[in-house]
């Protein structure tokens, strides 16, 4: 009869000590999560991040999607998705070419407009699952992107383009209501795009590890500073080690570097001598997608790409630059000969250095 109190007792006890530290370790949590980080922490980590940003000098930038197969530079959202066909779709090319050329980090157009999103996301039907000639519609070409740089070691970062109202004329009559910035999304969209841009980030910042850095386009057009903020916060809090960067920002407040897309900023260039860190955008041609109205005469040569890094570089920028890959999927023809120029450039140079 004893033992038997004896253990009952006992079984109480552990219930008891099980409770306590659950109760414990839960208002421990709590007490964790409810502690702000200061201004002060903040701007240092965002001061630290940029440094690190810095050291990179040298990216690639990706248009590819939709606006590749219609020869515009915008797409309007009501492209019929067959049109859509990278049949030999190859990112470690992309990656390849990237490294070769002494380039640290890519940044791939992951939604441009027309809201075409190269991933399966839950909020839109405008993704990649309505490219039935890519993988049947099960592709993941984010993915594909995110495992190739990162297995030569690079930086991967998403441009996201903004739902806006581009009812301008470069869409013409063909777009019925002319506002494809509503095309593609859920009606609730529609009146809450900060909601549905909150879910999209949420998708890319949680489904593909760390992601070094995040360009914005068209930020500024219809959105508030505050909203824009909010968007940064949210950003942030997914992964606090995520660079944002604003189109053609010039305030640090607005992103984490300045952003200048050369040459047709109206800043254009970082001033000589500048410390304020920064990131200049430029084509290695006349079109940020592929065209089949390019060509020669307006391919930048591998001399004026490696002295437009340098200058860059001495005015505390890196230089991110636009090489479009073709409609198979892959960089190509001249684009192809001019990087592989720039890489014979860069090694020589290094050789020199050493």
């Amino acid at each position: 009869m004893k033992r038997r109190y004896f253990n009952m007792t006992s079984n109480r006890l552990r219930i008891i000590l099980l409770a306590v530290l659950f109760v414990s370790s839960t208002a421990i949590s709590s007490q964790a999560a409810s502690i702000k980080r200061s201004p002060a922490d903040m701007e240092a980590e965002r001061a630290a991040l940029r440094e690190d940003f810095l050291k990179l000098r040298f990216g690639l930038f990706l248009h590819f999607n939709m606006a590749t197969y219609v020869n515009r530079e915008w797409a309007n959202g009501y492209e019929d998705p067959a049109f859509f066909r990278p049949d030999k779709l190859n990112c470690g090319q992309w990656a390849k070419v990237a490294s070769a050329a002494g380039m640290k980090y890519a940044v791939l157009t992951v939604k441009h407009t027309g809201g075409w999103c190269l991933w399966d996301s839950d909020h839109t039907k405008h993704d990649i699952s309505s490219f039935i000639n890519y993988e049947n519609g099960k592709g993941d070409i984010v993915r594909e992107f995110v495992k190739a740089f990162r297995a030569r070691g690079l930086k991967v970062g998403f441009y996201y383009c903004f739902p806006g109202n581009f009812s301008n004329p470069g869409y013409g009559s063909a777009v019925p209501e002319n506002r494809p910035d509503l095309h593609g999304l859920p009606p609730e969209a529609a009146g809450d795009y900060i909601g549905f841009i909150k879910k999209q980030l949420t998708e890319l910042l949680t489904n593909y590890g760390p992601i070094d850095l995040l360009w914005i386009d068209q930020y500024s057009n219809k959105y508030t500073r505050a909203r824009w903020h909010e968007i940064q916060t949210h950003v942030k809090s997914l992964q606090p080690r995520c660079l944002v960067i604003g189109n053609n920002a010039h305030n640090l407040k607005d992103s984490d570097v300045y952003s200048c897309e050369f040459p047709w900023d109206s800043k254009g260039m970082p001033p000589e001598g500048s410390t304020i860190p920064a990131e200049v955008c430029d084509k290695i041609s006349r079109t940020w997608f592929w065209n089949t109205t390019d060509g020669p005469k307006y391919t930048k040569d591998a001399t004026e790409i490696v002295k437009m890094l340098r200058l860059c570089n001495k005015r505390n920028a890196n230089y991110l630059l636009n090489v479009p890959p073709d409609r198979n999927g892959l960089i190509s023809g001249l684009h192809l000969k001019r990087m592989q120029e720039v890489a014979a450039l860069v090694s020589t140079n290094q050789k020199q250095k050493r």
